[in-house]
C-alpha cells in the first residue's frame, strides 16, 4: 500500500490475499462474496465533507482498457490491477478532494461488495491516520516521494528519494476531533446530555442495570456518570474509529508504539506467566524469558537476605532497607508497600524488617530516613533506569557516604550494602559506582517506563525484601488477571476501556478539567499520588502523533485522598464548587475490622456507608424546595442548595490484598493508555520532565560558582531569577556567619549528626576490623 501526502495513490490486492493483508471485513461471508465479484469495471469511492462513501463508476484509462482486453481474450491472471496515473494529473485530482484519501479499486462490487469496500476504506483510512511521522514532523517517503505504510510501522531507506512534508492542514485533518464520530459526541453532549440531570437518569432502571461491569471480583458501577446508553455506544464507535482494539494488541505484542523514542511499551510483559515465554520478542530478545530470569534472581537474592545467608560487611543480618529513587521508581513501590503493611500476610512476613523510601533531594528527607537506623544492618537499593537521575544519584552518593562514615571506606562496604535496579544499558555506570554487578544488580529494560515499572525489579526487590517474594508474586497475578481482561473482553464489559472512554468523555466533551481518586481504605493512602504521576506524566501532552497541536482537551489534573479524610478536606468543593468527576474505591471486607462494645455497626460498615452516600449526594444534590421543607430561613436556602449532577463511578473489590492491589494497578495503567490511544498522543514519553532538569543544571552552575568565589554576584537567566538567587545567596551567607560553627557550607560532609545510637541505649562494643583506608575507592 503506497500512501502519498494526499491519500492513497494505488495498491494491488490479489483476491487470495485479503485475509493475509489483515484488512478483510470482519464478516468472512461478506468477504467471500466480494472475492467472487472482483471482476469487472473500475469503481471510484470518493469522500464528501460528511465522510460518507459515494461510489461513482468511471471508465478505465487507456492503459487499463488494454489490461481488460487482454483478460477478455483468455488471460487467466485474475489479479485486479490499478495503474497509477501520471503523478501530476493525480496530484491535481487529489487537491480537488477535501483532503481525505480516495481509494481506487479495479473491480466491480455487488451489494455485499460495496459494504466490504466501505469497511476496507475505513480500515485503510484508519491506517493512514495511525501512520506515525518522526518527531521532527518529516515523513518517510519512497523514491517517488510517497509515504510508505503497512499494517506495521516500517522504516524507510534514508537514501530513497527526497523528503516531503505533509501540509499543516493535511495533518490537522488527521486530528480525531475532525472525525464524524467525534462530532457526533459533541452534538450529543450539547443537545442531549446537557439537558439531562443525574437525578432523573438514576431512576432509569434499565440504564442503571446496564451501566456496570464485573471481572474476577472487581465490580464497576458507572451509572452515576453524566451519560446514557447512547453515549456509551457513541464512545465505542469512537474507539473503533481510533482502532483501539488494534492499538491495545500492538502494545501487548511489543510493537514500538512509543514512537518518539522508538520503543516498545511492555509493562504487561512484566507480569506475564512463564507459559508466555517465546510469545513476545523485541529486537531479538525474548521479553518474557528475560523478565522471569530477573524475577528468579530477585527471589533467590531476597530469600537469601531474609534467611540470613547474605549478610552485611560486619557480619550482621540485613534488616533495614532504603529504596532510593524518585517518580515512578518510588511512587509505585511505596503504594504497594503501604497496601501490604496492614494486610495479614504482609504483617506476618514483615516482622523484624524495616523498609523506607528516600526520594526527595532535600537533606531533611535523608535525616528522617536514616537517622535511627544501624548502617551495619542496612541495605541500600538504588533505583534509576539510566543511573543518571540527578536527585537519585545525589541521594545514592549520600547513602554511600553514610555507610562509609560508620564502617570505613573499604570497597566491600558498597559491594555488600548497595544494590542497583537499573537498565541493562547502565551496567557500566552501576559498576563504576562500586556495586557488585554479578549478584547485586537487577535489570529492567528500555521498554519499561518508570511510572509503569512497579512490576519489574523496581518494585520486586524492595517489596520482596520486606514481605517476601511470594506476596509480590500474588501482586503480579492480580495485575495479570486484569491484563487478560483488558485484551480479551468486549468493550461493553471491559473495565479499563469503560473507565478510559469515560475519562475522554468527561474531559474532552463535558469539559471537566480535574478528576479525583477516592479510595475508602487507609492502606491505599499512596494510590492517589501514584495515579497522579501515572496519568499526568503520561497524558499531559499537547501534540498528537501526527505532529500537530491538539484542539481538544487532553490530560486531566488528578488528585485524591484516602477515605473519610478527604470528606473533611476538599469535598466541599466537590459538592458546591467546580465539577470534579470522582472515582470511589471500596472493599467488601476490611483488612482489619472493629466492632466496639455499645456500637451499632462495625467500623468498616461506618466507612462504607460514607462510600455509598457520597456518590448519591454528588449526583442528586439538594433542591431549594427540599431545603425549605427542613424549615431553613429563606435567606439561607441558596447557601444550602446543592445542584448535584456531578459524575462519579464506583469500584468495589472483595478485600485489599496483594492480588487486589495488582488488579487496581493494572486497571489504572490501562485506563491511562486507553485515553492516550483515543486522543492520538504518546502516553509513554515525558519530555516535559526534562526541561526543568536542564534549567536546574544551569542554575546549579551559578550557585556553585557563587559559593566557590564567596560572592553574591550572580547572573540568572532573567532579572527575576537573578534577584531571587542573590537573595538566597545573601541570606544563606548571613546564616552561615551567625552559626557558632564557622565551617563553610561547602565543607559540611557528615551525612547525619544523629544515628541509631542516639535513640537506643549503648550496647557493649564489638571488636572487628573495618578495613580503614584499605581498598579506598
Amino acid at each position: 500500500i503506497v500512501l502519498s501526502p494526499g491519500g492513497v495513490e494505488s495498491f494491488v490486492i490479489p483476491p487470495t490475499t485479503f485475509q493475509d493483508a489483515r484488512i478483510a471485513a470482519p464478516n468472512s461471508s461478506r468477504s467471500s462474496s466480494c472475492h467472487r465479484s472482483l471482476q469487472e469495471p473500475r469503481v471510484r469511492f470518493s469522500s464528501d465533507e460528511n465522510d460518507e462513501i459515494s461510489p461513482t463508476t468511471s471508465p478505465p484509462p487507456p492503459e487499463e482498457k488494454r489490461h481488460h482486453r487482454n483478460k477478455s481474450k483468455g488471460n487467466d491472471d485474475n489479479q485486479p490491477l490499478i495503474s497509477t496515473h501520471g503523478r501530476q494529473q493525480q496530484q491535481q485530482q487529489q487537491q480537488q478532494h477535501t483532503r481525505h484519501a480516495a481509494i481506487d479499486l479495479a473491480h466491480s462490487v455487488d451489494s455485499a461488495g460495496k459494504e466490504f469496500v466501505s469497511d476496507l476504506r475505513k480500515d485503510l483510512m484508519s491506517r493512514l491516520t495511525m501512520f506515525t511521522p518522526p518527531p521532527t514532523g518529516e515523513l518517510s517517503h519512497d523514491n517517488k516521494g510517497a509515504v510508505v505504510a503497512s499494517g506495521e510501522r516500517k522504516q524507510v531507506d534514508n537514501n530513497s528519494g527526497s523528503a516531503h512534508r505533509l501540509s499543516l492542514d493535511d495533518r490537522k485533518n488527521m486530528l480525531v476531533s475532525r472525525t464524524k464520530e467525534w462530532k457526533r459526541l459533541q452534538k450529543h453532549a450539547k443537545d442531549e446530555i446537557e439537558k439531562m440531570h443525574l437525578r432523573d437518569l438514576m431512576m432509569e432502571e434499565e440504564r442503571c442495570d446496564t451501566m456496570c461491569a464485573e471481572w474476577d471480583g472487581v465490580y464497576l458501577d458507572y451509572s452515576r456518570q453524566r451519560a446514557d446508553l447512547k453515549t456509551m455506544k457513541l464512545l465505542r464507535e469512537l474507539a473503533d474509529r481510533q482502532d483501539l482494539k488494534g492499538k491495545i494488541q500492538q502494545m501487548v505484542s511489543g510493537e514500538k508504539i512509543n514512537f518518539t523514542e522508538d520503543r516498545s511499551v511492555l509493562h504487561t510483559a512484566l507480569r506475564a506467566d512463564k507459559s508466555s515465554i517465546g510469545s513476545i520478542v523485541v529486537d531479538g530478545q525474548d521479553c518474557v524469558e528475560d523478565v522471569h530470569k530477573t524475577l528468579d534472581q530477585v527471589r533467590q537474592f531476597t530469600d537469601a537476605i531474609r534467611n540470613g545467608d547474605i549478610r552485611g560487611y560486619t557480619g550482621k543480618r540485613l534488616r533495614n532497607f532504603i529504596s532510593v529513587g524518585i517518580g515512578g521508581s518510588y511512587l509505585g513501590p511505596e503504594f504497594l508497600y503501604e497496601c501490604l503493611k496492614t494486610e495479614p500476610d504482609g504483617i506476618n512476613s514483615a516482622l523484624g524488617y524495616n523498609l523506607r523510601f528516600l526520594s526527595n533531594v532535600d537533606p531533611v528527607d535523608i535525616e528522617r530516613t536514616c537517622a535511627d537506623l544501624d548502617p551495619e544492618e542496612t541495605l541500600i537499593i538504588v533505583v534509576s533506569k539510566t543511573f543518571t537521575t540527578a536527585e537519585t544519584m545525589l541521594n545514592a552518593r549520600t547513602m554511600r557516604q553514610w555507610l562509609w562514615d560508620f564502617m570505613g571506606n573499604d570497597k566491600e562496604v558498597v559491594r555488600k550494602h548497595v544494590v542497583a535496579c537499573s537498565s541493562i544499558s547502565a551496567t557500566d555506570k552501576v559498576e563504576e559506582f562500586g556495586i557488585n554487578t554479578d549478584d547485586y544488580f537487577f535489570k529492567f529494560w528500555d521498554w519499561v517506563g518508570g511510572r509503569y515499572s512497579v512490576c519489574s525489579a523496581v518494585g520486586a526487590v524492595p517489596i520482596s525484601l520486606q514481605y517476601g517474594f511470594d506476596l509480590f508474586e500474588k501482586f503480579l497475578e492480580g495485575a495479570r488477571s486484569i491484563d487478560k481482561h483488558f485484551v480479551s473482553a468486549p468493550f461493553e464489559q471491559n473495565i479499563p476501556v469503560i473507565m478510559g472512554l469515560l475519562g475522554v468523555w468527561n474531559h474532552s466533551f463535558m469539559n471537566y478539567n480535574t478528576r479525583t481518586t477516592l479510595p475508602y481504605a487507609e492502606a491505599l493512602l499512596k494510590l492517589p499520588a501514584h495515579i497522579q504521576q501515572l496519568d499526568m506524566e503520561s497524558n499531559g501532552k499537547r501534540v498528537t502523533k501526527h505532529g500537530v497541536e491538539v484542539d481538544y482537551n487532553v490530560g486531566e489534573v488528578d488528585f485524591g485522598e484516602a477515605g473519610t479524610n478527604g470528606q473533611h478536606s476538599f469535598y466541599q468543593l466537590l459538592h458546591q464548587g467546580q465539577t470534579v468527576p470522582c472515582d470511589f474505591i471500596g472493599f467488601i471486607a476490611s483488612q482489619h475490622d472493629l466492632c466496639m462494645d455499645g456500637e451499632d455497626m462495625t467500623s468498616h460498615d461506618e466507612l462504607m456507608s460514607n462510600f455509598f452516600a457520597q456518590p448519591d449526594a454528588l449526583a442528586n444534590g439538594k433542591t431549594a424546595d427540599e431545603v425549605r421543607a427542613e424549615g431553613v430561613k429563606e435567606d439561607l436556602v441558596i447557601h444550602r442548595t446543592f445542584h448535584g449532577n456531578r459524575p462519579s463511578l464506583s469500584l468495589i473489590l472483595p478485600k485489599l490484598t496483594a492480588y487486589a492491589a495488582g488488579q487496581l494497578l493494572s486497571i489504572y495503567e490501562h485506563r491511562t493508555a486507553v485515553q492516550g490511544f483515543i486522543w492520538d498522543i504518546n502516553s509513554f514519553d515525558q519530555y516535559g520532565v526534562e526541561l526543568g532538569k536542564k534549567l536546574a543544571n544551569e542554575i546549579k552552575d551559578h550557585v556553585h560558582n557563587a559559593r566557590k568565589n564567596q560572592s553574591e554576584d550572580v547572573d540568572g537567566p532573567n532579572p527575576s531569577t537573578t534577584r531571587l538567587l542573590k537573595y538566597y545567596l545573601t541570606k544563606t551567607k548571613e546564616n552561615e556567619s551567625a552559626c557558632s560553627d564557622e565551617r563553610s557550607i561547602l565543607s559540611l560532609s557528615s551525612v547525619t549528626r544523629k544515628t541509631y545510637k542516639d535513640h537506643f541505649p549503648p550496647t557493649p562494643p564489638e571488636s572487628h576490623d573495618l578495613g580503614g583506608p584499605l581498598g579506598k575507592m
